[in-house]
């Protein structure tokens, strides 16, 4: 009896973690207006939209009541996959149980940070860039980053290729029409030929992504060789699947 019960009590652990989790941050609780925006937001960014886990967060909402089940629909529709809820009333809260959803209390004021685009031609102070010179090849009409892109960021590049000269954080987001060029570690989200270019590439000096695409195609961290992992590695297309080649 004492075997059996060790046997079944080692099916699983429960184990503390950090992982990488974007929050959809509700300013409307209209589906439809939801369905519009996340429409547009599919022909910026379609690798994004490859059943990405979302925390729908509902604090700006000062509604007691939510459509819930019709926004996570609508969430599902665009191939995004709400698991929990943030925020909210007690009826929100029960909503959420009832469709299987997970349910966090309020953000602490201050702690959140936006998903936001930088403006072109702005850039913050380059405390983690690395001195190495831009490549001449960068296509016509690309950008130049000098500085970290923190957890929240999103850098785009939507007409040419995209050159960090500093790092990419977990959470961050960089995309270009082009190339993307990551000198420093790349540990969030690169999205290369966003316009469904396949001769695009993603360059890093230490790959640690939470997600890469060339022209829609796509890879997560779990589906990369660990081999690669903190390695200078180039990012293409191979007929249609994506290739990891080191440039060690």
């Amino acid at each position: 009896m004492s075997l059996k019960l060790d046997r079944e009590s080692a099916a699983f652990t429960f184990k503390g973690g950090m992982l990488p989790m974007t929050v959809m941050e509700l300013a409307s609780a209209d589906p439809e207006q939801i369905r519009d925006q996340l429409a547009g937001k599919l022909s910026q960014s379609p690798a994004f939209f490859q059943h990405t886990p979302v925390v729908l967060s509902v604090e700006k909402l000062d509604e007691p009541h939510l459509a819930l089940e019709r926004i996570c629909a609508v969430c599902r529709g665009h191939k995004l996959l709400p698991v929990a809820v943030r925020g909210g009333a007690d009826p929100v809260k029960q909503s959420a149980w009832a469709l299987g959803l997970g349910w966090f209390p309020p953000q602490e004021s201050g702690r959140a940070r936006p998903l936001e685009s930088v403006a072109a031609g702005e850039a913050p102070v380059a405390d983690e860039s690395v001195d190495l010179e831009v490549p001449p090849g960068v296509a016509s009409g690309g950008r130049i980053f000098r500085g970290t892109v923190r957890s929240g960021q999103q850098i785009t590049s939507p007409s040419g290729d995209l050159v960090v000269v500093g790092a990419v954080n977990a959470g961050a987001e960089v995309l270009a029409a082009g190339s993307v060029h990551v000198y420093g570690a790349l540990r969030g989200r690169a999205l290369a030929g966003i316009h469904g270019d396949p001769q695009a590439s993603i360059f890093c000096r230490e790959l640690h992504a939470e997600l890469l695409s060339v022209a829609g195609n796509y890879k997560r961290l779990e589906d990369i060789d660990r081999r690669l992992l903190g390695t200078p590695v180039q990012v293409r297309l191979d007929g249609d699947q994506l290739g990891i080649t080191s440039l060690a």
